[in-house]
């Protein structure tokens, strides 16, 4: 593999390797003539330079986050930009007929916002050491914490473990290229981690709540399964929330009109102006989204039954089997609208669709009495230092073995009865 730096030739290169005895057909060009040849890695500063179709033959339909579309859309709405300290550098990997091969979403960033794993005492620790932690390697979908494959390499492709170590080994040479601190790969899926692991990276445990759909035939069918008191509390948070005036619909699609848009992202405004303090998202990326990719967005909305206002929502985007909650917002603290809007519609919408998960993004314990359980998320880190990654590594294996126990703990905490389906 070369890996390319502007024109100016390969600053890194690594051999192909020969076919094992047994294990089928060289793949080299010598004995198959339609077999790529070496591979060679490089770098794009915008998505737009990545064709539409060879990007998405990669990335799969499994998981919108990492669709062509959806990273667009972040970079032309001004979201993920060098103003907003999101440096796209995207990695793909091209065979010498220059066919994409495999990619990564990859961006250079000055900062730790925007992420949901969280190393600002990292950066901290470093630079009080006298250190740089800043400019960074970030391998992620931005503002997303949503598991995902993140080196993305056709499923169909016989060579896609080669190709996945290959891109893995690729990101590091292109942080030590950079002279970066550190890379970081965030939500990662479960079958990357022994990827990040064999590249030496520190690979990070982490939690989230998620709903998973047993074979329910409807909501009655999923309240079944909870033990009596929190199915008595369930339906009476449902029966308040749809009995204040406010109309509840789920739109996909074209159903989904510009006022939607318009008023999603003034609660959108509001939720990080009382939480965060800061608005990831521009204005014009909610309508982008809608209007690239509106088949894979649902949108759950209330609307003010006699003025037909919009007064809240919740933003979802639809995987193969996994609809991921993403952003809610609300003009009024209406009683339990929240619950309603974010996590029961979600699950109605699953149970319809046959989906196996709904995600409802990151922290909440309050999920929990409602059917989202503790499941793990992963991320990997590179860390130039040596030094300072061991003592990353000792911090990551402490906070694991907190954390292994805390799940454990919260999962006899959940909501299902003894003798029902095992959560």
């Amino acid at each position: 593999m070369r890996l390319q730096d502007g024109g100016r030739g390969p600053i890194y290169e690594k051999p192909r390797p020969p076919s094992l005895p047994g294990s089928g057909p060289s793949m080299s060009p010598s004995s198959d003539p339609a077999a790529p040849g070496a591979l060679s890695l490089s770098v794009v500063e915008s998505l737009s330079a990545v064709d539409p179709a060879a990007w998405d033959r990669c990335a799969g339909h499994d998981n919108p986050f990492v669709s062509h579309a959806f990273l667009l859309a972040l970079e032309d709405s001004g979201s993920a930009s060098v103003k907003t300290g999101w440096l796209p550098r995207h990695a793909v990997l091209h065979d010498d007929q220059g066919r994409l091969r495999a990619c990564a979403p990859l961006y250079l960033k000055s900062h730790s916002y925007g992420e949901y794993v969280f190393d600002w005492g990292w950066a901290e620790a470093y630079e009080r050491a006298g250190g740089r932690y800043y400019p960074k390697l970030q391998c992620a979908v931005p503002f997303t914490p949503a598991t995902g494959p993140r080196l993305l390499v056709p499923a169909d492709d016989p060579e896609a473990d080669h190709l996945r170590d290959t891109l893995a080994a690729g990101l590091i040479e292109i942080a030590r290229r950079l002279k970066v601190s550190s890379l970081h790969i965030t939500f990662p899926s479960a079958a990357e981690v022994p990827v990040l692991e064999a590249q030496g990276m520190l690979v990070r445990l982490g939690m989230q709540y998620h709903w998973q759909n047993r074979g329910y035939a409807s909501f009655d069918d999923f309240l079944a399964a909870l033990s009596s008191r929190k199915r008595k509390t369930i339906r009476k948070e449902r029966e308040r929330a749809n009995g204040q005036g406010v109309r509840i619909r789920t739109l996909t699609g074209a159903a989904i009109e510009p006022r939607h848009w318009q008023a999603f992202h003034g609660f959108y405004l509001d939720t990080v102006e009382r939480k965060w303090g800061q608005a990831y998202l521009s204005a014009d990326f909610f309508p982008r989204l809608g209007a690239t990719m509106g088949e894979r967005v649902v949108l759950v909305v209330g609307e003010d039954e006699t003025s037909g206002e919009v007064v809240c929502g919740a933003l979802n985007l639809l995987g193969t089997n996994t609809l991921y909650g993403r952003n809610w917002g609300s003009l009024s603290p209406y009683t339990y609208l929240h619950f309603e809007v974010c996590y029961y519609r979600a699950i109605d919408f699953a149970i319809e669709h046959g989906l196996t998960w709904v995600e409802a993004g990151a922290q909440g314990d309050h999920k929990i009495s409602r059917g989202y359980l503790p499941r793990p998320t992963w991320s990997g880190h590179w860390i130039a230092d040596t030094g300072f990654r061991r003592a990353v590594a000792a911090f990551v294996e402490r906070e694991r073995a907190t954390l292994e126990g805390t799940m454990e703990a919260l999962e006899d905490l959940g909501p299902f009865r003894c003798e029902g389906p095992a959560p």
